[in-house]
């Protein structure tokens, strides 16, 4: 009679494991959507096409929630064609997405390839269809926007724009694109 007392006893535990962990499962997803202040369209995996100043262009990217949802993180990849002028290349780059600790206000930071950092402050629209990254004026210094429309559940536009140093609001577009998701 032991060995089944023992056994029931192991069963209870682990059952009360396993509700544990599909409870704090739920809790993180359910932290993960509610704390990025309208970037939520965003999350999942995404593949499109665009065009703009390196050319007509393919690839992907994906924004995830990472480290217990405290970081969300975008990965990207572009594919160009060889065109008459330039080989065919690739371009990788990737951003953390956080909650800037002094004011809790979005912020982002990107990382690329070809040895670029940008610093973004991220503005949510009220209606969170739209996001925007926007890098702060520097008066030597490029300044860069890179926005995000979603378009339907599962379609999204995106924007990159260059304004050139001393011009800080004379943006020119870089890159458009669409995307959809996984």
């Amino acid at each position: 009679m032991t060995g089944v007392k023992t056994g029931i006893k192991r069963a209870l535990a682990v059952a009360a494991v396993g509700l544990l962990f599909a409870a704090l499962t739920v809790a993180q997803q359910e932290r993960s959507a509610a704390s990025w202040g309208g970037l939520e369209f965003l999350i999942g995996e995404w593949t499109g096409g665009g065009s703009g100043q390196p050319g007509q262009g393919s690839g992907w990217f994906s924004f995830r929630p990472e480290l217990n949802a405290t970081v969300l993180v975008r990965k990207n990849h572009a594919e160009y064609p060889a065109t008459k002028d330039r080989p065919e290349f690739t371009h990788d780059d990737l951003m953390y997405v956080y909650h800037d600790p002094a004011d809790k206000s979005l912020r982002a930071i990107y990382f690329d390839m070809e040895g670029h950092v940008i610093e973004y402050r991220v503005t949510v629209a009220a209606d969170r269809q739209t996001a925007v990254f926007l890098s702060d004026a520097v008066p030597a210094l490029p300044r860069y926007r890179l926005s995000y429309a979603q378009k339907g559940p599962n379609e999204a536009t995106l924007k990159f724009e260059i304004a050139p140093p001393g011009k800080s609001n004379e943006f020119k577009t870089y890159i458009e694109a669409s995307a959809g998701r996984k």
